[in-house]
């Protein structure tokens, strides 16, 4: 669990309370957009924390639900002015999944499932600077090396010794079969994998080719749940120009479902870790 809550889950926060007085006043969010001379879909941005909020947009946003109370105004226009902070990861620049990483640097818990490659928070260097190589063939250098940086950055959730991120990870067996950069890079990489096997933090399993279709033959996706109970779990979407992020109970429950079929159907942990062992020795050979 992150020891300060970032920007990312403030403007989470704060939004869902401006959702809260919004339902309580009885009011749409096109009914607000008209009163305030904005678009309905800034309403729904700032409502669902995806957009950083001003101190200005919280005032007037409380002028018209007739908040009263000048302590719920003080406090609300707090958070707006903690949320415009910035966390470790804009220190890197403009990146297109911010808000994902803000979410992951503050979750207890993740739950991930994955068809094509290994996870991110589970790469090495190598692999990492493979896959993105792979998957943006244009980008240059300077953001190839930045965008590795990140990634591995991220992966000190999975290390930390007092609050660790418990992970589970589901992977198609495709993702190990695959040839990410070379074939030492491969061996490299499982080799990485069967050494994360041994955190009692982290749970691994492989569903092999022999079990056919799947729950999670749609694509990737990642669960992402809180330490605060006022923090609703998340299901991410990751997309070529855009992400989705489902927050509803009945969204999150569904994947949650799903993602029970897919543990289910895949090996269990000592049975992956000795599979990712033989599939490394094929590339040793």
């Amino acid at each position: 669990m992150a020891t300060n809550v970032n920007p990312t889950v403030r403007r989470r926060r704060l939004g869902m309370e401006l959702r809260r007085l919004r339902e309580l006043k009885g009011m749409t969010a096109e009914e607000v957009a008209d009163r305030l001379l904005v678009s309905q879909s800034k309403i729904s941005r700032l409502e669902n924390g995806r957009r950083s909020i001003s101190q200005r947009d919280v005032r007037d946003l409380c002028g018209v639900y007739e908040v009263e109370d000048h302590r719920v105004v003080d406090s609300l226009m707090q958070m707006a002015k903690d949320s415009r902070q910035q966390g470790w990861w804009h220190a890197f620049g403009d990146m297109p999944y911010s808000v994902y990483i803000g979410l992951e640097t503050d979750a207890s818990s993740l739950r991930v499932y994955e068809s094509l490659i290994i996870p991110g928070l589970l790469q090495t260097r190598d692999y990492a600077e493979a896959v993105i190589k792979g998957a943006l063939p244009e980008v240059s250098q300077a953001d190839l090396e930045k965008r590795v940086q990140v990634r591995m950055r991220r992966q000190d959730r999975i290390k930390d010794g007092e609050n660790p991120l418990r992970l589970w990870v589901v992977m198609d067996e495709s993702a190990l079969r695959r040839v990410v950069g070379n074939k030492a890079i491969m061996r490299d990489q499982l080799d990485h994998l069967v050494a994360l096997t041994q955190q009692p933090h982290v749970t691994i399993q492989v569903i092999k080719f022999d079990m056919g279709a799947h729950p999670g033959v749609t694509g990737q996706y990642a669960i992402l749940e809180f330490p605060d109970a006022a923090d609703s779990s998340v299901v991410y979407l990751e997309g070529v120009t855009s992400d989705l992020y489902l927050e509803k109970a009945n969204d999150v429950q569904n994947y949650s479902v799903m993602y029970e079929h897919l543990r289910a159907q895949a090996l269990n942990a000592d049975d992956t870790r000795k599979f990712i062992l033989e599939v490394a020795k094929d590339y040793a050979n």
